[in-house]
């Protein structure tokens, strides 16, 4: 383990099963790695069947008497949660950026957001409730909200603390047992917080199992006790959730599948503000490592050639560096795999007529030489049905496109079988309207990208997902309604 793992405390890593800090059943673990270093700093339990059972088990005993706690005392335990993240952020936005290569600057932002975004839910526990309808005088008609009994969450490597916290909230608002499987490559935060959260919620009430997704994902998504389950990731495997959940049982699925993001400037747009936007929205500060990034840039012809000018300087600017620098303005890639792929997709996209303007290569030299890092790249005169146009590459890599009016920018925008975010600059109240009730996108910002807030549904159309998150609705998600009919004549 490395010296910095070691200074922030972080113990052996086990998994949190049935409220038990334990290694995997088979003894089985996984290397990880500091991606912006090379360096081995821990390893974690290979979690796989046998470890699902066990945390089933022990969620099956704890939600007999969570499902019992009422709600003020759930929203209690959130509250409780989020002031631990509070206390701990600097040592658990470290553990982040050693996991998952992302500037320290952004995962210290991560730690302030779980602790937000659980006190919301906290907030918002006692929205949580049933209905009664007029059927008449000697009759009372009535709504509950019950707990399905033992969720599942599949959480992405991007956004490790952020996620964990965010993503737990709700199935145990609503009186559910969780059992919450991180990413292989970015376990540490959970594991580290695993103790915190089994003292707070209880023994049972959430386990975290970590493992590789085609292993004890698939155990999880197989068991027949677990009847809702939430994943996020690409879209492929998002189909090859729902065919393994069907072939066990009728499950409750929702699911974040990513996008391929538009952002449109139209020749009204305060281009200076649309600057700024294109190079928020892609998230170059976490490597374009976001769902929600907006990497597909829409300009119109004849302002392209002076906007992508000064677009082309700004990117070139934004140098890798370490993680932990202040003065660094991308990190490094999550891991070998994912780093390789980018380097693939700039390839690509000049194979397919594109124009590289700067970036997109390794860092080979320097004290940067050993880890994955690349420089940010912005790619011109993509096409839009190219594969770079159309593939979601989860890293540093933006694509510009022209078109000729608002139609063609639309049917550009709309082009792609995913349909999560998307983004257009205009003075003009008339395009912005019609951009948001045109665009095929579940989450659209107008002058503005890669804001989120608290309570705002967040979720995707077509390929890029099913149900929404971060509000009320959510936590009704993790419910099924029963309605109940009284004679009492």
């Amino acid at each position: 383990m490395s010296t910095l793992a070691a200074a922030l405390r972080f113990g052996e890593p086990l998994a949190l099963i049935a409220g038990e800090r334990r290694a995997a059943s088979s003894g089985a673990t996984i290397d990880t790695f500091n991606p912006a270093t090379g360096e081995l700093i821990a390893r974690i339990p290979r979690c796989d069947a046998a470890d699902v059972a066990l945390a089933v088990e022990g969620a099956l005993t704890a939600f007999a008497g969570w499902r019992r706690t009422s709600l003020s005392e759930r929203a209690t335990r959130l509250m409780r949660m989020a002031a631990i993240i509070d206390e701990r952020s600097e040592e658990l936005a470290r553990l982040d950026t050693i996991d998952n290569g992302s500037l320290l600057s952004e995962m210290r932002k991560d730690a302030a957001a779980a602790a937000r975004r659980l006190r919301h839910y906290g907030g918002i526990a006692l929205q949580l409730r049933g209905e009664t309808i007029a059927t008449g005088f000697d009759r009372l008609n009535y709504t509950l909200n019950e707990p399905f009994g033992v969720a599942a969450r599949l959480i992405p490597f991007n956004h490790p603390l952020l996620f964990l916290a965010s993503k737990l909230a709700a199935p145990v608002l609503a009186g559910n047992a969780v059992i919450m499987k991180p990413s292989e490559h970015t376990s540490l935060s959970a594991l580290a917080l695993a103790d915190d959260i089994n003292e707070v919620f209880g023994p049972g009430v959430v386990s975290i199992l970590t493992g590789h997704g085609a292993e004890v994902g698939d155990a999880i998504v197989t068991h027949p006790d677990i009847l809702r389950i939430s994943f996020i990731g690409d879209s492929a495997t998002g189909r090859h959730v729902q065919a393994r959940a069907a072939s066990v049982a009728i499950k409750t699925i929702t699911m974040e599948t990513g996008g391929k993001n538009p952002v449109v400037v139209f020749p009204d747009a305060d281009m200076d503000r649309a600057l700024d936007g294109a190079i928020t929205g892609m998230g170059f500060t976490w490597q374009g490592q976001s769902c929600s990034s907006t990497s597909r840039l829409l300009v119109q012809e004849t302002h392209h050639d002076a906007f992508v000018s000064a677009l082309t300087e700004r990117v070139a600017a934004l140098n890798p560096g370490p993680p932990e620098d202040p003065a660094s303005r991308t990190g490094a890639i999550v891991n070998r795999a994912q780093f390789e792929k980018v380097l693939d997709y700039v390839r690509i996209g000049v194979e397919d007529g594109g124009q590289l303007l700067t970036g997109g290569t390794p860092v080979t030299e320097g004290s940067l030489a050993s880890g994955l890092f690349v420089r940010p790249a912005l790619i011109d005169s993509v096409a839009p049905e190219s594969r770079l146009g159309q593939t979601e590459v989860f890293g540093p890599v933006l694509a510009v496109m022209t078109y000729s009016d608002y139609d063609n920018a639309i049917a550009i925008a709309n082009g792609t079988p995913l349909g999560l975010t998307a983004g257009a600059y205009t003075r003009d109240l008339r395009t912005a309207l019609a951009f948001a009730r045109d665009v095929q996108a579940g989450y659209v910002w107008v002058n503005d990208t890669a804001t989120h807030f608290p309570g705002a549904s967040f979720g995707g159309v077509k390929g890029s997902g099913l149900g929404r998150e971060a509000d009320l609705d959510e936590v009704r998600s993790y419910t099924q309604h029963k309605n109940v009919n009284i004679r009492f004549d």
